[in-house]
């Protein structure tokens, strides 16, 4: 079942205000568990890191940015 605009907008928010800090956090912690790699290695980690937490959401990020597709059509039929 795809996800409304309005849904896609107010889980995209929830994500980004609370499930990317908590992602952050973990990585971050998990990294400091580990024996210090060198710095290119720790970096490549963590751009890794930085690209795989969104690639789960793609759908609900997807066209966020843009204005509300159903609008366009709700005005339409209200002029007629």
């Amino acid at each position: 079942m795809p996800l409304s605009y309005k849904a896609r907008r107010r889980w995209s928010l929830i994500i980004l205000l609370i499930g990317l800090p908590a992602y952050i956090v973990l990585a971050v912690t998990v990294m400091s568990w580990l024996d210090r790699p060198p710095f290119l290695v720790e970096l490549g980690v963590y751009l890794v890191l930085g690209l795989v937490w969104a690639l789960p959401f793609r759908f609900v990020f997807r066209g966020v940015g843009r204005a509300d597709p159903g609008a366009a059509e709700d005005e339409n039929q209200k002029a007629e």
